[in-house]
């Protein structure tokens, strides 16, 4: 959405006439917008196996092809030891790279032959890994995800390759200043806790092994921690019937996990500049602990982010973009985990107003907690969620990730076709008053990456920054 917005802004800025003397007038007459529709409620079919492996099935007519997602909970970076940050995303990515059946290859195949493919990804709170087939291999892809997901080999080639191949991505990573920007807020944010330590090290990379890797996979992957979403054109009685055929004899091995510890609610503003000498512009990053996904404020902090910070249309783009100048693009809001959460705005800006940029972030992040939101501004940014979330669960793969996604944050099923509803039901009082609590400028970590020279003076306002090349 933010993009196609973009795009129309540009396209219209060097259109014919866009330049003319007498610019046309704007319309009077444009009819009212119709009103939102919410998103259809599916049906979701929940079935719990013996082995403690959660099904939820939603059947959907459309194209021939059945999606499967496997959500596996507690797998992911919150479970990364300290020395090895950035684990979780290795293992994943290694799981369609060779089973105890067939070789990478062999799996990629297999895939294509029926009409899809599989792959792994990881997030703070688990790994999710992804399938989709025609219909009629429906049965066939149930067992490979399976295969991929339960029995992985982790080759010794495959994990050397790997790891030369993520030490590369981290060193392209390393002269990126988002990259650092963001690392540094993040434990600014989170301190020793899991959630503030997900990018890897050279020696987390390094010292990774394929017995680590098989040892970590028996340890996170169990079915009393997995839930597996089927969806597309099948019968609620034939995916349950797939799904007791793939993983009903999965067991779980050792005692599990423990449960990632909750994240910090508060912590002590940090004021960090990270030098990148000779850079023309800073790259900035402000935030603060945030909270759990399902917090009694999500639904109003979901909505004030996306009126501060959430959209071309936003606060802070318009303020630092349209009006100053400042930027090509400046975001803030919240990000929400199962255990915790933060508060995160940022920018690339031009060096001369580094100081003045983060001072009008610190402006808005002020008045959206002090002011109510104009009605007719809060039914714009209600219109915009709605809208760009009933259109990204249009299809069937989408609906699929999103149950999964809010089920590894401890969302119930039913959030899925409540969430619309819950947003338009949110006041200019409720988005005032978390405002005020999560987005308050003194609470504010602030981050920059840039010349010290040139940024040094200008950050002085805003209290002794601590100065690193890292």
């Amino acid at each position: 959405m933010k993009k196609l917005m973009l795009t129309l802004a540009v396209s219209m800025l060097f259109a014919p006439g866009a330049y003319a003397d007498a610019p046309a007038a704007k319309p009077t007459d444009m009819p009212a917008y119709a009103k939102d529709k919410p998103l259809p409620v599916p049906h979701i079919g929940k079935k719990k196996l013996a082995n403690g492996l959660t099904v939820w099935v939603v059947p959907r007519e459309g194209l021939p092809r059945v999606d499967f997602v496997l959500a596996v909970r507690g797998a992911g970076y919150a479970a990364d030891d300290k020395d090895h940050p950035g684990f979780a995303n290795l293992m994943a990515g290694l799981l369609n790279e060779g089973s105890a059946k067939r070789d990478s290859r062999a799996i990629a195949e297999a895939a294509q032959g029926m009409g899809g493919s599989v792959a792994a990804s990881a997030a703070a709170d688990g790994i999710v890994v992804s399938a989709n087939a025609l219909a009629s291999h429906a049965g066939e892809m149930a067992a490979l995800l399976a295969e991929v997901a339960r029995v992985p080999a982790f080759p010794a080639k495959e994990v050397q390759l790997a790891k030369a191949n993520a030490l590369q991505a981290l060193r392209v990573a390393e002269t990126q200043p988002r990259f650092r920007a963001d690392r540094a807020l993040s434990v600014a944010i989170y301190g020793e806790h899991p959630y503030g330590h997900t990018e890897p090290t050279v020696e987390s990379i390094s010292t990774t092994t394929e017995q680590m890797l098989r040892a970590e996979h028996a340890r996170r992957f169990r079915p009393d921690r997995a839930l597996l979403v089927i969806t597309g054109r099948i019968k609620e009685t034939d995916a349950l019937k797939l799904a007791q055929q793939a993983f009903g004899d999965w067991k779980a091995q050792g005692k599990a996990l423990p449960d990632t510890p909750a994240a910090p609610s508060a912590a002590k503003p940090a004021r960090v500049l990270l030098e990148r000498p000779g850079s023309v512009q800073s790259t900035l990053r402000l935030g603060s602990p945030g909270i759990a996904a399902t917090a009694a404020d999500q639904v109003p902090l979901r909505l004030a982010s996306t009126v501060l910070g959430g959209g071309f249309s936003s606060r802070v783009n318009i303020n630092l973009r349209e009006e100053k100048g400042y930027t090509y693009g400046a975001s803030a809001g919240a990000r929400l985990n199962r255990d915790g959460g933060s508060i995160v705005g940022g920018a690339d800006v031009r060096n001369a107003v580094t100081g003045a940029a983060i001072t009008e972030y610190m402006n808005e992040f002020k008045r959206i907690g002090a002011e109510l939101v104009p009605p007719a501004e809060l039914d714009m940014h209600k219109r915009y969620v709605a809208g760009s979330y009933l259109i990204s669960n249009q299809m069937q793969r989408s609906v699929a990730g999103t149950l999964a996604a809010n089920w590894l944050v401890g969302l119930p099923a039913e959030f899925l076709g409540q969430y619309v509803p819950l947003i338009q039901k949110v006041t200019p009082e409720q988005v005032r008053d978390v405002s005020r609590k999560y987005f308050a400028p003194e609470k504010q970590s602030i981050v920059v990456v840039g010349d010290k020279g040139a940024v040094a003076d200008q950050l002085k306002a805003f209290g002794e920054f601590t100065v690193s090349d890292k």
